[in-house]
């Protein structure tokens, strides 16, 4: 699909894209630490690779590979804080972790390594730098990385080491060669449980956090593959590090592509726990529809900023109710997926927007567009150019699995769990109709009022009354 652009964060440019394999493509994503719940910086790096992935799928057959951290220094610090085992720790999370991301609509990856399946592959890596003089053992018994020996140091975020260096002093307690030095191996501390103690020719041990991302990519993937993806902020030094590990080691280009995702701000403001602005997942499920999460993140271009608030996810909401709408102008069995609409002059809108480095902000424009049409089209009573239109939308929405759910079912979800029952609510429904009925149109129209007041708003169509909550 030579008509594809990626933005290359390594060259800083947009490019044709070119898989290394004919009809393939491998995709690496850096995954998450399990030993805390995931929170809304998770949420945009899940949804925007979901989507890259469900696109390339339309066009290739993608190996995506996304990581699960289970051995790392705040998942031995929470253990013990916990007082249980990190084993015990890390499935727990990891398990909601998938919770999560499929309550946001993400597809599984194809593969999911887990760093502690992969400790004799870390170890072979790193006697491989040891070998190539990029990688020597410390008196504390610490392995590190020696950035100095590697040229490219520092091409990913454009930064030189020697300007890093610069002001930089080495702590005389640190046995670094190097302060830019990072560790590969950690040596074993008493103070440690056993469970997180592998053996090694380096003494008792275990890896480090970047080496357990070189190790996994290469192994599912191969020493070259075609695109590597993350958070913004694993640019440096996690990415960096990676590819000094990984073309250290082969001795070949490591990705042909970096994908970086932009930050999330919270109302202005970068996400920290001691701004106290921190959210999870779940802190957010409680008043959101997790499809309105998941339209939040796609309404910007995954590279940039987006800003986290509660306006936010509102308009988010307005914005995705007027798609569903214009779905429930029809029966769902009359909207159906439908492959053909693709070559319609929408389709190939929509497929530029999505060509153009996954841009969903666009994309999304062309479906509002079409909800326009559709609007007008029923208006005028063409209801078949409505009815049309409308499975150009469903089907078009698809790839970013928006809209595809029921519109009443996803109309009558609340923004949170107060108000009235929807039990409550049809019976107001039924004695509106029965006043209607009986003519007695001054109590219909008082149980109409007495439902808006309360958040629920009615609409008579030719399929009955519907309701949604506002």
């Amino acid at each position: 699909m030579s008509d594809l652009h990626l933005y290359d964060t390594l060259t800083a440019k947009k490019r044709p894209f070119t898989p290394i394999e004919d009809g393939k493509v491998g995709l690496y994503v850096c995954g998450m630490t399990v030993y805390d719940y995931c929170h809304i910086g998770h949420a945009r790096v899940m949804v925007s690779f979901d989507v890259i992935y469900r696109w390339l799928s339309r066009f290739y057959q993608v190996n995506y590979v996304r990581n699960i951290t289970d051995i790392d220094d705040k998942i031995i610090k929470r253990a013990g804080e916990n007082g249980e085992s990190i084993f015990t720790l890390t499935e727990r999370f990891t398990k909601a972790m998938h919770e999560d991301a499929d309550n946001l609509g993400c597809l599984r990856p194809t593969h999911e390594p887990k760093a502690t399946d992969y400790i004799p592959q870390m170890l072979n890596m790193i006697t491989t730098l040891q070998n190539k003089q990029l990688a020597y053992q410390g008196d504390s018994g610490d392995v590190y990385y020696k950035v100095e020996n590697f040229a490219d140091y520092g091409k990913l975020s454009k930064r030189r080491l020697a300007d890093m260096q610069a002001g930089i002093r080495v702590d005389t307690a640190d046995d670094k060669q190097n302060p830019f030095d990072f560790v590969l191996w950690k040596s074993a501390k008493e103070s440690e449980p056993d469970e997180t103690k592998w053996q090694s020719p380096f003494g008792q041990g275990r890896p480090g956090w970047h080496i357990e991302c070189s190790a996994m990519s290469t192994c599912c993937l191969g020493d070259n593959f075609d695109i590597h993806g993350g958070g913004h902020d694993l640019q440096f030094p996690h990415h960096e590090n990676e590819i000094a590990q990984s073309e250290g080691a082969t001795q070949k280009p490591y990705a042909n592509n970096w994908l970086h995702v932009g930050f999330v701000n919270v109302d202005g403001e970068k996400m920290s726990k001691s701004l106290n602005n921190f959210f999870t997942i779940r802190d957010v499920l409680k008043d959101f529809h997790a499809e309105v999460i998941r339209f939040f993140m796609l309404s910007s271009h995954y590279r940039s900023p987006i800003n986290f608030s509660d306006t936010a996810l509102k308009e988010a909401h307005a914005s995705l109710s007027r798609l569903y709408h214009a779905l429930k102008l029809f029966h769902d069995d009359e909207i159906i997926i439908d492959e053909c609409v693709w070559q319609s002059d929408y389709g190939q809108a929509f497929s530029r927007a999505m060509h153009d480095d996954f841009n969903t902000p666009k994309a999304l424009s062309v479906l509002f567009q079409l909800v326009g049409e559709i609007n007008k089209a029923f208006k005028n009573n063409e209801l078949d150019k409505s009815k049309h239109l409308a499975k150009i939308l469903k089907t078009l929405a698809e790839p970013l699995n928006i809209a595809q759910a029921g519109p009443n079912e996803f109309l009558q979800k609340s923004l949170n769990a107060d108000g009235l029952s929807e039990t409550e609510i049809l019976a107001k429904i039924d004695a509106r109709t029965q006043a209607k009925i009986d003519k007695n149109f001054t109590l219909a129209d008082q149980i109409r009022d007495e439902l808006n007041a309360q958040g629920i708003e009615l609409e008579d169509s030719r399929a009955g009354t519907m309701w949604r909550r506002i």
